[in-house]
């Protein structure tokens, strides 16, 4: 279709307000990469680095090496691995077994599972809970309450029940047992749902904040994200103070380059897990949403 010089002066203004919109919401990305590899005597004589002179390393070395942050990040690495272990094993055998409709109860179980996902007990209850069970100020804390999540449970039951029932009884007449059958048969054929759903508990733990806030006060188990947001808040902030002092007293790194470098550095691991599960990520939400 020929189009007139309106619509193409209409079309060509679209785009370029898209591009000038694109490139604004770009660009705090781009600033925090680059302020975190310009030099700090660089950025402690322009304060604006649009293009450092020279790149280098030497905040992330500084924070890799230090023992606040490498602490936490070891508790957030601990938290996103054995987390999403644990949560994709607790959350594949309900699913399995809800799936199956021999189960008894199974749709009183389900109603009971569907509850949790409208019905929000807020802060208290569970801190409560948390507390009997004397997991203050321990790791399990932040995994335990949040083992699994009721929608990721329906979803990936739906997953299980597109599968064929023909494939179970293949395996109970080869005289395998309904664990072997879940291992061997159900769990393979399921990596497109377990690849989508691990990488959400994997973002979530990863990104472990409120939680830590509430169950933890030892410094030694805090994640990541908390060391981020005290280095993030203002300055003025006692708690801030204490860990900026404790980063950059040894040496005169600006704490601008500090936090620009937490900042990508806590970033970078979902970035680089992402584009190896992209290929199972829309196949495994896109199954599981279909039949429930």
């Amino acid at each position: 279709m020929n189009r007139s010089v309106s619509d193409k002066w209409f079309n060509a203004m679209i785009l370029l307000l898209l591009t000038v919109t694109g490139l604004l919401m770009l660009f705090p990305f781009y600033y925090v990469f680059v302020v975190s590899f310009t030099s700090p005597i660089e950025y402690l004589k322009k304060g604006l680095v649009l293009f450092p002179a020279e790149w280098t390393l030497t905040s992330y070395r500084y924070l890799l090496a230090n023992n606040v942050f490498s602490k936490a990040a070891g508790v957030s690495a601990f938290l996103a691995v054995a987390g999403t272990t644990l949560s994709l094993l607790v959350t594949s055998a309900g699913a399995y077994t809800l799936s199956r409709r021999r189960l008894q109860g199974r749709r009183v179980l389900l109603i009971l599972i569907l509850m949790t996902t409208l019905f929000n007990p807020g802060i208290i209850p569970p801190y409560l809970v948390v507390r009997e069970l004397g997991l203050i100020n321990s790791i399990w804390s932040l995994i335990l309450p949040v083992l699994t999540s009721g929608w990721y449970v329906i979803l990936m039951k739906g997953f299980f029940e597109s599968i064929p029932d023909e494939l179970e009884e293949a395996g109970k007449i080869d005289g395998a047992s309904d664990i072997g059958i879940f291992v061997r048969i159900i769990l393979p054929l399921s990596l497109p749902s377990l690849a989508a759903f691990g990488l959400f508990y994997a973002v979530a733990y990863w990104n472990t904040f409120f939680s830590a806030i509430l169950y933890v006060n030892k410094a030694d188990l805090r994640p990541l994200q908390v060391v981020l947001q005290m280095l993030l808040i203002d300055s003025s902030s006692s708690s801030s103070g204490e860990i900026a002092n404790q980063m950059s007293s040894e040496i005169q790194i600006p704490t601008d380059t500090l936090k620009m470098a937490a900042v990508v550095i806590s970033t970078v691991p979902i970035l680089v897990v992402y584009p190896f599960l992209q290929k199972h990520f829309a196949k495994g939400v896109m199954v599981g949403s279909i039949k429930g």
